[in-house]
């Protein structure tokens, strides 16, 4: 007994000291990382804490990009797509609490919170609406809702893929899983993974050699952050108060996905997007053949559609 309560000892310094190395390679490695970490776009003062917001260009309609749950860098991840409609539109990149250059804090996300937050950055930066709201997968759900609350702001809804009410309705959260992959992003053991930190925007878009190191920073300081987790457990509850409420009665283009990389079954993720258009006025539906970050793969093709649709539409 004493041999095995021995070897186990030697097993659990052992996993302990690995732990140790991990983490102090990931301090390291955050730290060399720093000085690419300069916001891209401007930090305003939301609620006594730092929010990033992007602006580009300068044109009549401002559209405002809303991103997915957990994409650690939104500015970068959208560039594909917005840098294609600069010229003509204003476009805002609003990075939530716990994202890219914003600061991490531990608030409750429910979608009253989440919307003030964005408004109220939109506020201190000076970009007034009404606004063409851009959100892609989970930030439909702020995107429906605002056009609920504050339909006099918003003159469209123009979804990437995003995230309708009912798909949230038989939504099961796998908590240990979120709580084990935070622990590994905050000890450092993602930093193991090969490619783990090659988003889809990376991979398949217009980033620049220097904006794709600057993503990868963001990635290993901005994953399964404590915001991103209090997101995410309370998106069942805000679903389901934003599908009570109705479908808003903007103009809408949904750009929806073949279903990959969603997590849902890929026939009944698109059908969820189909089915809510059916009850939208002036809606209209485009079905792409790629994964689930379609402006990361569509980019031109969803371009030319959002101007087309914004000159038919608005």
């Amino acid at each position: 007994m004493k041999k095995e309560v021995k070897i186990m000892l030697i097993i659990l310094g052992i996993i302990i000291l690995l732990f140790l190395a991990i983490f102090i390679n990931h301090q390291i490695g955050l730290k060399r990382e720093a000085k690419l970490l300069t916001p891209i776009g401007q930090l305003v003062e939301v609620d006594g804490h730092n929010m990033s917001i992007y602006i580009e260009g300068e044109g009549d309609r401002t559209i405002v990009f809303l991103s997915g749950g957990g994409t650690c860098s939104p500015i970068l991840d959208f560039k594909s797509l917005y840098s294609l409609l600069s010229d003509d539109y204003k476009v805002v990149v609003v990075e939530k609490f716990g994202y890219g250059f914003s600061d991490v804090v531990d608030k409750e996300r429910d979608v009253a919170f989440v919307l003030a937050d964005t408004r109220a950055a939109l506020a201190a930066a000076g970009v007034e609406g009404p606004y063409i709201l851009c959100p892609h997968s989970m930030s439909g759900i702020e995107a429906l809702y605002w056009a609920q609350q504050y339909p006099e702001e918003v003159s469209a809804i123009i979804g990437l893929d995003m995230a309708v009410p009912e798909a949230y309705e038989d939504y099961k959260m796998n908590v240990p899983m979120l709580k084990l992959s935070q622990f590994a992003a905050r000890i450092g053991i993602i930093r193991l993974l090969p490619g783990i930190a090659e988003s889809e925007a990376m991979k398949y878009g217009t980033l620049t050699e220097e904006e794709k190191e600057i993503y990868k920073a963001v990635f290993f300081s901005r994953t399964a952050t404590t915001t991103m987790m209090n997101e995410v457990s309370s998106i069942k509850e805000n679903a389901k108060l934003v599908g009570e409420a109705g479908v808003p009665q903007v103009p809408m283009l949904l750009f929806v996905s073949n279903g990959s990389g969603t997590g849902w079954e890929e026939e009944a993720w698109t059908n969820y997007q189909k089915d809510y258009i059916k009850e939208v006025k002036n809606g209209k539906l485009i079905e792409l053949n790629c994964p689930h970050y379609v402006h990361d793969h569509e980019y031109e093709l969803i371009a030319e559609e959002i101007s087309d649709f914004i000159l038919s539409s608005l």
